[in-house]
């Protein structure tokens, strides 16, 4: 298959042309959310861009083996394995058994993507049931001379694997400048070196998530499984990873390193991660109060919010920037991109009432080769959604009779804004009350030809008057009176 699509790789910072390792199947592995709380915004936004990143793989003709972790073991997550087990403190704060926290956050997980409209990945592996890959995985980094286990906890270590491979090979970054910034942690006198990491740390007691290994009774560190389930369902070496930018400084580049360390090969070809999000210029985060969970937006409950927007609404914002690029939220920006969504998706509907005509005045084939172009240089969605809107004024333009379109121009149009707004971009129309509005509809405008035909102007214009003041547009012509949303 041979495909123009160019995508920015993190690896090697520049942009490379696609080309996947056995076409045409393409590994995608992306980092899932950790569940023992509801998914926050920053979470969504790089969900929703891998979602957009997979459907145009699929639209290419691309087979695409989706394969999206959840994190439900209870690891200790800071950068160097410190800090509390999330899962036991939401355990014993809500009185549950740790995996019920999984059940009911993994099931929260689920509904918000649904609500997005994102497609499931094909494979949704989970940490706890891996624990078998994540043991050998161990072992093999032990045999292979790159770890080493003090007091039932394995150790990575970074300084021998620095010797062989380069390690901060994904930032740039120096070891000097790691070292520099490390801070002293409890269990440093166990390390030989102050930037090795655990893959397996030995449980304490108290400790609820815990499992038999050859090294004591314990639990994976937080980096290992990501290692062992792409490995095991993509293979030693795979076509794209994804996450967060977030998780490249630390989870990423140790993830790399277990690999290489494990299969001798680079993980993965292609390495991607969305930007973050900020709220007017700052960086969202709980601390500051200006961190929104998915439903907050939806209904409006957050108190920098004016009001609620649908998630169709906050899907298209979230598309209207660059993967790559930084996201500010803002009540401006969020209302500009609720009109816009609702032009666009209004357009797609008035697609069915447009009239052919013998003549063209639209040049289409550009149309559409504008929109690949934009896709193909690095899923750019802000540039591919600028040429919709030229698509969108096209059909307005053809619906208000100022230019003409034949039938073959009008089944493009419908073909362009099935292909990238349903089904690349993901957008559809959130009301499930459409057929009663129209049949309400229907009967206004009975109501207003009525009396039209009884020369009552003033009610006929009243009407008209009063249905576009609610963003219905009615249009008049030979063959009744036809309406659309504006």
């Amino acid at each position: 298959m041979d495909s123009k699509l160019f995508i920015y790789n993190t690896l090697t910072r520049t942009k490379e042309k696609f080309e996947p390792l056995h076409p045409p199947l393409v590994g995608l592995y992306v980092c899932g959310p950790t569940v023992y709380s509801d998914v926050h915004l920053g979470n969504c936004r790089t969900f929703v861009m891998f979602d957009l990143i997979y459907r145009y793989l699929l639209h290419l003709g691309y087979k695409v083996r989706y394969v999206r972790n959840i994190t439900d073991a209870g690891h200790l997550e800071g950068d160097m394995d410190e800090g509390d087990d999330k899962f036991a403190k939401k355990a014993r704060l809500e009185q549950l058994e740790p995996m019920e926290i999984v059940q009911k956050y993994t099931l929260g997980f689920h509904d918000v993507m649904r609500l997005f409209n994102a497609l499931p990945p094909g494979i949704e592996p989970t940490a706890t049931g891996h624990i078998i890959e994540q043991i050998e995985m161990v072992k093999q980094i032990i045999e292979n001379g790159y770890a080493y286990e003090v007091n039932g906890t394995v150790y990575f270590d970074v300084e021998k694997y620095c010797k062989e491979f380069n390690y901060t090979i994904l930032t740039n970054r120096q070891l000097d400048d790691l070292l520099e910034n490390t801070r002293e942690l409890g269990g440093q006198n166990e390390k030989r070196g102050r930037l090795d990491f655990a893959l397996w740390i030995k449980a304490k007691p108290e400790h609820i998530m815990q499992w038999p290994s050859p090294w004591g009774t314990g639990f994976p560190g937080w980096h290992i499984e990501c290692s062992a389930m792409s490995s095991k369902y993509l293979g030693n070496s795979f076509d794209i990873h994804g996450g967060g930018m977030d998780l490249a400084a630390t989870h990423h580049t140790n993830e790399i390193a277990q690999s290489q360390a494990c299969n001798r090969v680079q993980p993965a070809k292609y390495w991607m991660h969305t930007n973050m999000l900020t709220v007017n210029g700052t960086r969202m985060s709980k601390s500051k109060g200006n961190g929104f969970l998915p439903y907050e937006l939806f209904t409006g409950s957050h108190n920098l919010l004016k009001r609620g927007y649908s998630p169709m609404s906050v899907r298209f914002f979230m598309l209207q920037a660059h993967y790559r690029s930084t996201l500010d939220f803002s009540n401006e920006a969020l209302e500009a991109s609720d009109k816009g969504f609702k032009r666009l998706i209004n357009a797609y509907g008035l697609l069915n009432k447009l009239n052919p005509s013998p003549k063209s005045d639209i040049d289409l084939k550009s149309l559409i080769q504008r929109c690949y172009a934009a896709m193909n240089d690095d899923f750019n969605s802000p540039v591919l959604i600028a040429e919709l809107f030229e698509a969108v004024h096209i059909i307005n333009s053809i619906y208000d009779e100022k230019i003409a379109a034949t039938l073959s121009d009008i089944e493009g149009l419908n073909k362009l804004m099935k292909d990238f707004v349903i089904d690349v971009l993901g957008l559809k129309e959130e009301s499930n009350q459409t057929d009663d509005l129209g049949k309400l509809l229907d009967f206004i405008i009975n109501l207003r030809s009525e009396a039209k035909v009884s020369k009552d102007y003033a009610t006929s214009d009243k009407i008209r008057i009063g249905l576009n003041s609610i963003g219905i547009q009615l249009k008049d012509n030979k063959e009744g009176t036809t309406w659309s949303k504006m």
